[in-house]
């Protein structure tokens, strides 16, 4: 019996002190990458813009598992991606990720362009909220390793895509 309590009081206690140290890492994650692409920003926009863009420079996009319901949705697996059309600009593409079970991710397509500059800068974020649970807090530990890969070589991607257009 006093073994059980031991055991019982020492999960207790681990428990609430993973907490306590999830909870000193940040509640929101952000992860994002930058290319300079050598086109103007107009050349670039239509390959951001929607999915139908995105098939081009996005891996995976092309599979047959992916399921488009419009240029601005489609269904990636168990994530449905939606951009929003009301809150775009010629330079500023917003999208959210949203996972089967409920997580959830903004993502953020920018375009920087000086004028007179022949080469534009395009940066690609992601954003996302993270709960109070010690193992979701620690798991945003690997979001930028994990993420961050993808998202260098689809940007890559785009700017082979785009420079050799």
């Amino acid at each position: 019996m006093k073994f059980i309590k031991l055991v019982l009081i020492s999960f207790v206690g681990l428990f609430l002190l993973l907490t306590c140290l999830g909870l000193l890492f940040p509640s929101t994650v952000v992860v994002s990458r930058a290319v300079d692409i050598t086109a103007p920003k107009d050349s670039i926009y239509p390959f951001v813009k929607d999915i139908n863009g995105w098939k081009k420079w996005i891996d995976g996009l092309n599979d047959t598992t992916v399921l488009m319901e419009s240029p601005l949705k489609a269904k990636l697996g168990n994530t449905m991606v939606i951009i929003s059309p009301t809150k775009n600009t010629d330079s500023i593409i917003n999208s959210i990720w949203q996972t089967s079970n409920n997580g959830k991710q903004a993502s953020l397509v920018q375009i920087f362009q000086q004028k007179g500059q022949m080469t534009a800068v395009v940066h690609w974020q992601f954003e996302q909220h993270i709960g109070w649970l010690p193992w979701e807090r620690f798991a945003s530990m690997m979001s930028d390793k994990i993420m961050g890969t993808m998202m260098e070589k689809n940007l890559n991607n785009l700017k082979s895509v785009v420079e050799n257009h």
